[in-house]
């Protein structure tokens, strides 16, 4: 019966007592009569079915009608949570209706304290990424601008040299932050998309000869489409070049010397796929759910000498999502890499 609403419930209830005491009387006549007078049986039927159904209307008043409240406020507290919900099917039943609330807010919260334990254990990787990563350029600050105090200063061979790694290292500090802003911006939707009709592949063109000498540097090929086609999206001309610019970059500082990375375009029905792959290292499979977080590096000591902040990766996966769109990767060790993404087309 736990289908079936309250009100049927108590309809069935009330023909259960009025048939028992209507049964109890029909036995009490049987025996002590020998007869049976089926019209009184009929008004005590009656008269019983009405009186127990008032009784047990009265009974939910009392009591039904606080579970409705207290259902209505389970329910109400769940809606007004800004995180999914775990779905719910109301069967009719007010019981089993609030039990069905009950154990699915118990998911909620369950879900929700899971979600705040992973929040923890990030923010506090977060805050220690962040503090490792503006230590290092301080502490050579530090010890350049020491160096210089304790007489480096009058000595030509060294302070124009230390001065210039101190720039160095104040410019490191500068791209951290402005990283940082960027990727803040991004998640709180401060930073707008400013969207427009633009040729991609000439954009990636202009990319890949920016980084040519860099490439060039590690015998790397930067390959782009032979036949030079035109190929418009709509998005935002400036981010998306950010984004085009990381993933060449990283696949000239991961890729292997002598390598090749190659740039290519795919019509994706209403959207155009864009593919960058190389024949590096490749990145292991425990590496790839966790690669466009923030300072998360695969090789933490070999990231650091190249110069990388970690937030590349992370700024590309944010501008993507802040046009609707999505980032995938996939990786063989020892074979080479490729990220993917798709743009609307134009």
């Amino acid at each position: 019966m736990k289908n079936y609403s309250l009100k049927t419930v108590l309809f069935i209830l009330s023909i259960l007592l009025a048939a028992i005491i209507s049964a109890s009387l029909v036995i009490y006549m049987q025996s002590a009569f020998g007869q049976i007078k089926w019209k009184l049986v009929a008004v005590v039927f009656l008269s019983s079915f009405v009186t127990s159904l008032l009784l047990l209307a009265f009974i939910n008043v009392l009591i039904f009608s606080k579970l409705n409240l207290l259902l209505n406020t389970v329910k109400n507290y769940r809606t007004q949570s800004d995180k999914a919900l775990v779905p719910v099917s109301h069967k009719g039943n007010e019981l089993n209706n609030l039990n069905c609330e009950i154990l699915a807010w118990a998911d909620d919260r369950k879900n929700e304290i899971e979600r705040l334990k992973k929040l923890e254990v990030y923010r506090k990787e977060f805050l220690g990424n962040v503090s490792h990563e503006l230590k290092t350029p301080i502490f050579n600050i530090q010890g350049y601008v020491l160096t210089l105090l304790d007489g480096g200063l009058e000595d030509e061979n060294i302070n124009r040299d230390y001065l210039m790694r101190a720039e160095r290292s104040i410019d490191r500090m500068i791209t951290i932050i402005d990283d940082l802003e960027a990727i803040s911006q991004l998640e709180t939707g401060e930073l707008q998309i400013e969207s427009e009709r633009f040729d991609i592949a000439a954009m990636a063109k202009d990319v890949c000869e920016a980084q040519e000498m860099k490439a060039t540097g590690k015998g790397i090929i930067l390959s782009l489409p032979e036949d030079g086609k035109q190929v418009f999206v709509f998005a935002d001309r400036f981010r998306v070049r950010q984004v085009l610019t990381n993933l060449i970059v990283n696949s000239i500082k991961y890729g292997k010397e002598y390598g090749e990375t190659r740039v290519r375009f795919y019509d994706a029905g209403d959207n155009i796929s864009i593919e960058i792959a190389d024949n590096g290292l490749g990145i292991a499979k425990e590496h790839l759910p966790r690669l466009f977080e923030r300072f998360y590096r695969v090789d933490k000591s070999r990231s650091r000498e190249m110069g990388g902040t970690g937030l590349g990766l992370a700024i590309v996966k944010h501008i993507l999502e802040a046009h609707g769109q999505n980032i995938n990767v996939m990786s063989t060790e020892g074979v080479g890499t490729v990220f993917s993404f798709t743009l609307k087309k134009a």
